[in-house]
C-alpha cells in the first residue's frame, strides 16, 4: 500500500503581506530601488530637473502671433469661425429680442405655466416669485441677457452632447474613444476653457457661448450613453422579435427607456452652463455674471449679492423643473397629443399676456418696483468687517484666522511638497493610485504629474496642490461629520436640504465675494470658497451612501447588542466605502475648480498664471497653466477614483 506524503508546509506570511495592496507596494518599492539611484545619477534630487523641461513659450508665442495677425484675413477665420461667431450672435440676439417682446409679465407667466405643467402648483408659484424677485432687485434686463445666452448654450450643449452620447451608446469602440476625452473635460476647471476660445473668437458673446458649450456638453454625452447602454434587454429582445429595424428600435425602445437619464443629463447641463455663463463674464458674456464680476473687482458685496440672488433663483428654478420632469413616470407623460396640448395652451396664454402688457405700455419692468439691497447689505458687511475682521476678544478675527491658516497650514504644506525630491512625489502618486486602482490608473497619474514637470511649472503646481489638499482635508472633515449627522437624523436632514440646495446651485464665481469681504485677498480666501463650494456634494453623497446600507446588516448588529457608534464604525462606514470614496473624488474635483478661480483673489500659483494669460492674451503662459491644471486634475481624479473592479470586490 502506497503511502501518501503530506505536502510540505508553506511559509506563513504575516497578515499585512497577504493583502493585495502590500504586494503592489512591495513591487513599487522594488522598482524604486532600481530607478531612483539611476535618476539621482543623471538628475540631482530636489525640484524638477531643468534638463527634463520643454520650453513651449516660443511655439505658443508664434501661434499666438499668427492667430492675432490672421484673425481678420485667414479663410479659416473668415469662412468657418466667422460663420460660427455670426450664428451665435444672431441666435442669442433673437432669443433676447423674444424675451424683451414677451415683457416681464409674459416671461413670468410662461415660466410659471411650464413649471405648473411639469411639477404642479407649488413650483409654479415658486417660479413666478423667482422671476418677480429678479425684477424687484433691479436685475430684469441682466437676467434676460443671461437667460438668452443660457438658452442658446444649453440647446447647443444638449444637441452636441446627445449626438456624442448616441454615438457612444451605439458603438463600444466610439465609447472607448470618447471616454478619455470626456474624463479630461470633466476634470478641467471652467476657467481653463476661456483663453483658447478668446484667441479664436475674441472677447464677446460667441466666445462665452462656445466656452459654455464645451464645458456643459460632457454630462449630456455621458448620461445619454449610460441611458442607451442600460436599456432593459428583455424589452429590446421583444422589439427585435417583432422585426423592428435598428432605427425603429432606437426611436421606440432605447430612447424612451433612457428618458430619465436624458432628462438628468439636461438638468446637469443646465447647471453647468449657468455656472460657466457667470464665469464667462470675464470674457464679455454680459448679463448677471458681468455685474458679479464688476462687484468682485470693487469688493462691493451689496451689488454682488443683488446680482448673485437672481443667479441662484434661476439655478434653483431650472434645477427643480428639469428634476421634476425627470421624475415623471412614462404613464404620467401621456400620449403625444395630450402632452403637446398643455404646452400649446401655455404658449397661447403667454402670447395673450405679452400682447396685453404691450397694449398697456408696460413691457419693461417698472422702475418704481425695485428694491435696493446693496446699501443695507454693504452696511452689514462694513459692520462685520469692523467687528469681525480683526480685534475680536479671545478669538481674533477672520483676518487673523486667514493669516493663521496660511502660516500654520498652507505654508508648511506648500514648503513640504516643494522640498520633496521630484521622484518621491511621483512615487507617492504611483503608490496612492495603484493601491486604490490598477497599474493603468497609476501609470496615468504618474504621467500626468510628470507632464507638469515637463511643462516647467512644477513649483506653481505644487503650490496649487497644497491649497487643494488643505481645502479637501477641511471639506472632508466637515462633510463627513455633517453627512453622518444627516444620515442619523431625518429632522436634521430635512432642515439641511434647502441649505445644500442653495449652496449646490450657486455658481462658483459667487462664492468669492463674501470670503474676500471677510478674509481679504490671498490663498486662504480661495481655500475657504473652495470648501463652501465642495461641501454640499460631499455631504449629500455621504448621507446617501450611509442611508443605502443594507437594513438587514444593521438589524443583525442591533440584535447582537451593538451600540449606534459601533454600528456606524463597524457596519455603515465599511459598507458605504464606495460612496465615501466617490465623495472624496467629487470633493477633490470641485475644490480644484474653485482654487483655480481663486487666482482672481490672490490665490496665486496656476490660477494666477491662467488669469494673467487670459487678461494679457498671453497664450504661452495661459495655455501652459491650463495644461498643467488639466494634468493636476487628471492626477487627482485617478488617485481618488477607485476602479469599478475594486469597488465591486470591496478590496
Amino acid at each position: 500500500m502506497a503511502t501518501v506524503t503530506a505536502p510540505a508546509p508553506r511559509l506563513a506570511l504575516p497578515g499585512v503581506l497577504r493583502h493585495r495592496a502590500a504586494h503592489k507596494l512591495l513591487l513599487l518599492a522594488l522598482a524604486a530601488a532600481i530607478l531612483v539611484p539611476l535618476a539621482n545619477a543623471h538628475w540631482a534630487s530636489g525640484s524638477w530637473p531643468h534638463a527634463l523641461t520643454v520650453d513651449l513659450s516660443g511655439p505658443l508665442g508664434r501661434a499666438n502671433d499668427w492667430i492675432i495677425d490672421n484673425r481678420d484675413s485667414s479663410p479659416l477665420f473668415l469662412y468657418f469661425f466667422g460663420y460660427i461667431s455670426n450664428a451665435v450672435v444672431l441666435s442669442v440676439r433673437a432669443v433676447y429680442l423674444v424675451l424683451l417682446a414677451a415683457g416681464w409679465a409674459g416671461v413670468t407667466a410662461f415660466g410659471a405655466l411650464v413649471a405648473w405643467r411639469v411639477a404642479g402648483v407649488r413650483l409654479a408659484v415658486g417660479t413666478g416669485v423667482a422671476f418677480l424677485a429678479c425684477g424687484l432687485l433691479g436685475m430684469w434686463v441682466p437676467t434676460m441677457q443671461t437667460l438668452a445666452l443660457m438658452v442658446v448654450a444649453v440647446l447647443t450643449s444638449v444637441v452636441v452632447g446627445a449626438l456624442l452620447g448616441l454615438a457612444g451608446g451605439l458603438s463600444e469602440r466610439t465609447d472607448r474613444a470618447l471616454r478619455p476625452v470626456l474624463d479630461t473635460m470633466q476634470v478641467l476647471p471652467a476657467f481653463a476653457y476661456l483663453l483658447p476660445v478668446v484667441l479664436v473668437f475674441g472677447i464677446g458673446v460667441p466666445a462665452a457661448v462656445l466656452a459654455t458649450v464645451v464645458y456643459a456638453a460632457p454630462p449630456m454625452a455621458r448620461l445619454t450613453t449610460l441611458g442607451l447602454r442600460d436599456a432593459d434587454p428583455e424589452v429590446l429582445e421583444a422589439v427585435d422579435s417583432l422585426g423592428a429595424t435598428g432605427r425603429q428600435r432606437l426611436l421606440t425602445a432605447r430612447l424612451p427607456l433612457a428618458r430619465k437619464q436624458l432628462l438628468l443629463g439636461l438638468n446637469q447641463t443646465i447647471m453647468m452652463a449657468l455656472s460657466m455663463a457667470v464665469i464667462a463674464s470675464v470674457i464679455g458674456a454680459g448679463g448677471l455674471g458681468d455685474r458679479v464680476y464688476q462687484a468682485l473687482a470693487s469688493v462691493d458685496v451689496g451689488a454682488a449679492l443683488a446680482a448673485g440672488i437672481p443667479i441662484v433663483l434661476l439655478a434653483v428654478v431650472l434645477d427643480r423643473v428639469t428634476a421634476a420632469a425627470g421624475e415623471q413616470t412614462d404613464e404620467s407623460a401621456g400620449e403625444p397629443g395630450s402632452t403637446l396640448r398643455p404646452w400649446l395652451y401655455a404658449l397661447g396664454a403667454t402670447v395673450v399676456v405679452a400682447v396685453a402688457v404691450r397694449l398697456a405700455g408696460a413691457l419693461d419692468w417698472p422702475s418704481g418696483w425695485t428694491l435696493n439691497i446693496a446699501e443695507p447689505v454693504n452696511r452689514v458687511v462694513d459692520w462685520m468687517t469692523a467687528h469681525l475682521y480683526s480685534g475680536v476678544p479671545y478669538l481674533g478675527g477672520t483676518a487673523d484666522w486667514a493669516g493663521h491658516f496660511t502660516t500654520w497650514v498652507l505654508d508648511p504644506v506648500r514648503d513640504g511638497l516643494q522640498w520633496l525630491p521630484w521622484w518621491s512625489v511621483l512615487l507617492v502618486v504611483a503608490a496612492l493610485a495603484w493601491v486604490i486602482g490598477t497599474w493603468r490608473t497609476a501609470l496615468t497619474a504618474v504621467l500626468a504629474m510628470a507632464a507638469i514637470g515637463v511643462l516647467g511649472v512644477w513649483k506653481p503646481s505644487l503650490d496649487t496642490l497644497s491649497q487643494v489638499l488643505a481645502a479637501v482635508a477641511v471639506t472632508l472633515v466637515l462633510g463627513f461629520a455633517t453627512g453622518i449627522a444627516a444620515a442619523r437624523s431625518d429632522r436634521f436632514e430635512r432642515a439641511l436640504r434647502p441649505v445644500l440646495d442653495v449652496c449646490q446651485t450657486m455658481p462658483q464665481f459667487v462664492y468669492l465675494i463674501p470670503v474676500v469681504a471677510l478674509f481679504g485677498v490671498g490663498r486662504a480666501p480661495a481655500v475657504a470658497a473652495a470648501v463652501v463650494y465642495a461641501l454640499p456634494a460631499v455631504v449629500r453623497i455621504t448621507t446617501q451612501g450611509l442611508r443605502q446600507v443594507d437594513p438587514a446588516a444593521l438589524e443583525s448588529a442591533r440584535s447582537l447588542g451593538a451600540t449606534s457608534t459601533q454600528q456606524l464604525r463597524q457596519i455603515q462606514l465599511p459598507l458605504a466605502r464606495p460612496a465615501l470614496l466617490l465623495a472624496v473624488n467629487q470633493g477633490v474635483v470641485l475644490v480644484l475648480a474653485v482654487v483655480i478661480i481663486g487666482g482672481l483673489v490672490g490665490g496665486g500659483a496656476l490660477g494666477y498664471d491662467a488669469v494673467f494669460g487670459l487678461a494679457q492674451g498671453d497664450l504661452a503662459t495661459g495655455l501652459v497653466a491650463g495644461a498643467a491644471i488639466v494634468c493636476l486634475g487628471l492626477m487627482l481624479d485617478r488617485v481618488t477614483q477607485p476602479t469599478e473592479r475594486r469597488t465591486k470586490k470591496g478590496a
